[in-house]
Order: C-alpha cells, then sequence, then structure tokens
C-alpha cells in the first residue's frame, strides 16, 4: 500500500518544530544564522536592477558592502547613498536599517516567537542575553538587571514602540528644516523619517548628495540628529528602565548608571577634545564661526558613539583628533543598543577594576554595589576580541592598499564599531577590501560575545580545580 501524502500543515508544522529546537538549543548560533540571512536577502535585493536609480544591476561587492552596512546600521559606503539607489532601493535600506537595529539578538527572539508562536525559557535567556551578555555563558545571574526574564515580554514591545515613537517625534521636529532647505513637501516628508530612523539607529545614511551640508550651521537639525543618536546608544533596557521608573534615580540598576555617566562623560571629554585640537584646522573647525565650533565639535563627539553623521571632513582632521575618534568609537555605546564598539559598561568595568586594583580592595564596587569577577573577565575577553577583529582586518588592508596607517585605522575601527564615520578610504578600497571591511561590520554588530559563544559548542563544566600559582604581571 501507498504511504499517505504528508499534508502541507504537518510539514509546516515539522519545519517550525525543528526551527524552534534548533533555536532553544543553540541561541547564538540561531541569532546569527538570523542575522546573516537578512543580510543574504538585502544583498539579493539590491542586486535587482529596481534599486538602481538608473535601472542596472549593482554589482555584488556592492550590494553586499551596502547590505551588511545596513543591516549591521554602519553607515560606511562605497557608492552615492543619495543618487546610486531608486526609491525601492532607499525604501528596502530603510527596512533594513530598522531591522538591523533591533539588534542581533532581538530580531532572532522575535523571528523565533513568530516560528514557534511561543517565548519559551531559552527563548527568553536568548533576548534577555541582549540586555546582558553574561547569560549567553552563565544563564541567569543574580544580581539586579534592567531587563529580567519575566519582563522580556514588555522588553520587545518596548524595542518596537520606543523606536517608532522617537523617530516619529524626531521627523517631525526636522521636517521644517529640511522645507527650508528647498525640499518640496513630499521630499522633505520622506527624507525627515529616512534622516530620523538613520540617526536613531545609529546607521548615518543621508539620502541626498549633500549629506549634511546644507545644515552644518543649523543648531536645530543637529541636536535633533544627536539627541536621537544620543537614544539610541544609550540602549533598550536603559529605555526600558527609564520609561518605568524616570521619576526614581535611586532605583535605577547599576547598569543604568554606569551606561548614563560613561556616556555624558565620553560625549563632554570627546567634544572638549575635538574642539580644542581641530580649533585652528582650516580644514575642519577653523573655516567656522567661533560659537559655531564647539556645536561641531559635541556633535562630532556624539556621532563617533557609532552615529556615523558628519559635518565636517574627517580626512582632512589632524593626526590627534583621529586617535581620539579611534578611541571613542571603539568604546561605542550601550549595551543592546543601536550603537557599536565594546560598550560603554565595558570600560567602565575595566576602569573600576583598575580602580579597585589601585586602591587596594577586593571587589569592585560602583553605586553602592558589589560588581562580580566573572563581570570584568567578560569585559577583558570582549575587548580582547575586539582589538584582535581590528589588528587582523587593519594589517590586510594596509597590506593591500599600503595607505598610511592613521587612515585604515579609523576607516577599520569605523566599521568594527559600526560608527559610519570615514575618512574617504573606504570609498576607493578594491573588492578585496571590501569584503574584509563587510566582514569586520559583521564580526562587530553581531558581537564578540555572541561570537564566542556560538563557536563553541557547548560550555564545559570542570569537577576539579588545579593547584593555584600566580606569574608575574606588569
Amino acid at each position: 500500500m501507498r504511504s499517505k501524502p504528508v499534508s502541507r500543515s504537518t510539514r509546516a508544522e515539522r519545519f517550525r518544530d525543528a526551527l524552534d529546537d534548533f533555536a532553544t538549543g543553540s541561541p547564538a548560533r540561531f541569532a546569527i544564522l538570523v542575522f546573516t540571512s537578512l543580510i543574504a536577502a538585502l544583498t539579493v535585493v539590491l542586486l535587482l536592477p529596481a534599486s538602481h536609480a538608473s535601472g542596472e544591476s549593482t554589482s555584488f561587492a556592492d550590494a553586499l558592502f551596502t547590505a551588511v552596512s545596513t543591516i549591521c546600521v554602519t553607515g560606511l559606503t562605497v557608492v552615492d547613498m543619495g543618487t546610486h539607489w531608486s526609491l525601492f532601493g532607499n525604501i528596502a535600506i530603510l527596512v533594513g536599517l530598522q531591522v538591523g537595529g533591533i539588534g542581533v539578538l532581538t530580531v532572532a527572539s522575535m523571528m523565533g516567537l513568530i516560528v514557534s508562536r511561543r517565548l519559551g525559557l531559552r527563548t527568553r535567556l536568548m533576548a534577555a542575553s541582549d540586555s546582558n551578555p553574561s547569560r549567553i555563558h552563565h544563564g541567569p545571574v543574580s544580581e539586579s538587571q534592567a531587563i529580567r526574564l519575566g519582563e522580556m515580554g514588555g522588553l520587545l514591545a518596548t524595542v518596537a514602540l520606543s523606536a517608532l515613537i522617537i523617530e516619529v517625534v524626531v521627523a517631525i521636529t526636522i521636517y521644517p528644516r529640511l522645507l527650508a532647505a528647498g525640499f518640496d513637501g513630499w521630499t522633505a516628508v520622506w527624507q525627515s523619517f529616512y534622516y530620523a530612523a538613520s540617526a536613531f539607529t545609529n546607521t548615518g545614511f543621508t539620502p541626498n548628495p549633500d549629506g549634511l551640508a546644507p545644515f552644518t550651521g543649523d543648531p536645530w537639525m543637529l541636536s535633533m540628529l544627536a539627541l536621537a543618536v544620543f537614544l539610541g546608544s544609550l540602549g533598550f533596557p536603559v529605555i526600558f528602565a527609564l520609561a518605568r521608573g524616570w521619576r526614581n534615580p535611586k532605583r535605577w540598576s547599576v547598569h543604568v548608571k554606569l551606561t548614563l555617566t560613561t556616556t555624558l562623560g565620553l560625549i563632554v571629554l570627546g567634544g572638549i577634545a575635538i574642539t580644542l585640537l581641530e580649533w585652528n584646522n582650516l580644514a575642519t573647525l577653523a573655516a567656522q564661526d567661533p560659537l559655531e565650533r564647539p556645536l561641531t565639535g559635541t556633535f562630532v563627539s556624539v556621532m563617533s558613539r557609532s552615529g556615523g553623521f558628519s559635518t565636517i571632513d574627517i580626512g582632512a582632521a589632524n593626526g590627534s583628533t583621529l586617535l581620539v575618534l579611534d578611541m571613542l568609537m571603539f568604546v561605542g555605546g550601550g549595551s543592546a543598543s543601536t550603537a557599536g564598539g565594546i560598550k560603554v559598561t565595558t570600560l567602565a568595568v575595566l576602569f573600576l577594576a583598575a580602580f579597585a586594583e589601585a586602591r587596594g580592595d577586593e571587589d569592585m564596587q560602583a553605586f553602592e554595589r558589589r560588581i562580580p569577577v566573572d563581570v570584568l573577565r567578560l569585559a577583558v575577553s570582549v575587548t580582547l576580541w575586539g582589538a584582535t577583529i581590528v589588528a587582523a582586518a587593519s594589517i590586510f588592508i594596509l597590506h593591500l592598499t599600503k595607505a598610511p596607517l592613521d587612515l585604515v585605522l579609523f576607516d577599520v575601527i569605523s566599521a568594527f564599531a559600526t560608527s559610519g564615520l570615514t575618512t574617504g578610504l573606504t570609498e576607493t578600497l578594491p573588492d578585496p577590501g571590501k569584503y574584509a571591511l563587510a566582514a569586520t561590520m559583521w564580526a562587530g554588530r553581531v558581537g564578540t560575545v555572541t561570537l564566542a559563544a556560538a563557536l563553541a559548542a557547548s560550555q564545559r563544566r570542570q569537577l576539579f580545580r588545579r593547584a593555584e600559582e600566580r606569574p608575574i604581571v606588569g
């Protein structure tokens, strides 16, 4: 007898169950799979002649690079974003940067929720790890967190709602400025939302050929874009915590306090440093009115968080300024944010460890709370992995292009930290260089912690401890 054919519903259920098992069994790998699949899908869309303004096909290297830069919300480009893409291509890019801005692990959680129609414990852990990466290795941790497992449904709703509200508000505030700049009504509408989405997701794409040149001296336009970048770089756990208890700062978690204080401190220090170092540079700040220079310096400092917009020629900046921006970009923004880098809390934990060691304290302390040692180990791992990725990509592109080290290092760190600022080197790269920089963006956005967790097949448990011996350090 012939066996009965398997119904479509049964096949769909089996596929859904298999995908759900994979998602719950290896959440980090599932997240990377979803993230990479999104890049592949956008690459195919951008290869279509309908995506090109002239109706031609974009080269594979340029389409792939743009797709990676979009999903990774980096902002680096190898084509003129204002003239190369058609309306269809711009819409695809706008959707891509919105999806990418939500975050690789949160996107994977949402996809898993859609497929399995439920949010199981392991899937909750996967989404929670985007607000606390240590859960990837250690499971639920005992210390107080900005987001707890029982609140993941609220987090996912907050992610979508906060992004929409912030982008709509920013779009409304900058719409009159676009009209005043000479854009017609329809162009001002879609470009205002494009700018708002690009700012909040920390991408830095501009939809017109002149970029921000028409708004160089416009404090309102620049302030609104900087505010959107700042909010996007804080991270959704911080936004979630502030939305719940903004009236009672004393009850904020250590993560929220560290993120806010470190971010604000870096923006202020970076703005002062950039303004002073570029004050007499005729190619950057010296050509502006003295009252505008601090605004521009602070704006560039905010953009180094991962924003990607710039009102000056970064390639004409002094080497000292490029080094300051290198450091700011490498740190990036907050955890589980649209920004990249090693994250501000990672830097804060490293400094807290150094201060504790200098004072002779056994424990790291911040805001009257003790920070466990495993957080320091994770911070060191993230920093070393990030530095290794930057070093490897820099060596390859240096050998390929023979360009100056400061220019190569700047664009590589910008790619790793998904910043989008560039000295102009990226646009001149040959195809192998584009692929190398695209891989750097991918590794930076997926996250070194997620990457390490995905490569580890399982967590090894050791049932014994070896004899202790202390090597000489320093």
